[in-house]
């Protein structure tokens, strides 16, 4: 069932003071890829395994705060392609060498590197796929799992979320969504059933026009973000908006066009790998990127984690219940 820790706005968590990394680098894993990866907080503590969202998010000092830094060594990488992991998909990237089963070796590269033999892995949106692949390939170097909005990358989530379904909770933001599609090929098709906007989408992302694959790029990004949060909240996106955009747009229409390469092993069917691995999972209620109904299977898949359906948050990590159960978790996590 659910938990019940204790969530009042008088008490809630809030992160924990910002820091600076003591230890970053450039790691090399192959196929021309380096992964910018940094720690901070405790050297000699419980090291614990940040993974971003997007995929194409990227890290961001936030992102440290959400670990005790006198108990965590806290660890964080950009993935393949985005943040300060190079080439960058802005300058032209490979996405050929971008796959799921690529950032799972990546990660295991990183642990193996950086000397690791545990560590706590918190992933958070694509992060929670990426994490639960993580973990059902490495059971036993993974002490447990703090999951925030699950996404389980499943046909059924991307039809909701970019193929219509969350137009009926959001139809004045679907209109900026469609705008570049109907700039392409007329309202008329845009409209029309079985018309694919995710497929429509990759190739405006990869037409050879800057302008125009910016254009997609903004639109695309823009639908997610307004979309993420309960109450509305400024983005920073960093000195170039523009190429964060284009980042993260192509490299989650790479990975939705082809069921984040799953294949056979879709995260469900292979619970049984991590079912004796503790789990703490935090979901809004109001969440329209990801519905709860997300981590509600998941939780029932998973009979010895935590569910905490959180009633007035969505997507986003920052909102304030949200980031109370996170912390509450990485806190409860601590040796």
């Amino acid at each position: 069932m659910p938990g019940s820790s204790r969530d009042t706005h008088a008490t809630r968590r809030t992160p924990y003071p910002e820091i600076e990394p003591h230890q970053t680098g450039m790691l090399d894993v192959g196929d021309g890829q380096l992964l910018y990866w940094e720690c901070s907080g405790n050297p000699d503590g419980a090291p614990v395994l940040f993974v971003h969202g997007g995929p194409g998010g990227g890290t961001t000092p936030a992102h440290r705060r959400m670990f005790d830094p006198a108990a965590y060594r806290i660890i964080l990488v950009d993935q393949r392609g985005c943040g300060r992991s190079t080439p960058h998909v802005a300058d032209g990237a490979d996405l050929a060498v971008n796959t799921t089963w690529h950032l799972v070796a990546d990660l295991e590269r990183l642990r193996e590197h950086l000397g690791v033999e545990t560590w706590l892995v918190f992933g958070g949106s694509w992060g929670t796929t990426l994490a639960l692949a993580y973990a059902q390939e490495h059971p036993d170097v993974v002490r447990g799992l703090v999951l925030r909005g699950i996404f389980l990358c499943r046909p059924s989530e991307i039809d909701w979320f970019y193929r219509g379904g969350a137009a009926h909770l959001f139809p004045d933001a679907w209109e900026g969504y469609l705008a570049p599609l109907v700039a392409a090929d007329g309202a008329a098709a845009v409209r029309r059933e079985g018309y694919d906007h995710v497929a429509a989408y990759h190739r405006l992302l990869h037409c050879g026009d800057p302008a125009t694959e910016i254009e997609a790029a903004r639109a695309w990004t823009t639908w997610e973000t307004t979309t993420s949060t309960l109450l509305p909240r400024p983005r920073a996106d960093g000195d170039d908006p523009d190429r964060f955009a284009l980042a993260f747009a192509r490299i989650e229409n790479h990975y939705f066009t082809s069921d984040a390469f799953l294949g056979g092993r879709a995260i469900l069917d292979r619970m049984n790998r991590i079912a004796h691995l503790p789990a703490v999972i935090v979901h809004g209620r109001y969440d329209v990127v990801c519905p709860v109904a997300n981590a509600w299977e998941l939780h029932a898949a998973w009979p010895g984690s935590q569910l905490h359906i959180v009633p007035d948050a969505g997507h986003a990590m920052a909102e304030p219940g949200t980031t109370h159960h996170l912390i509450e978790a990485t806190d409860a996590f601590r040796p």
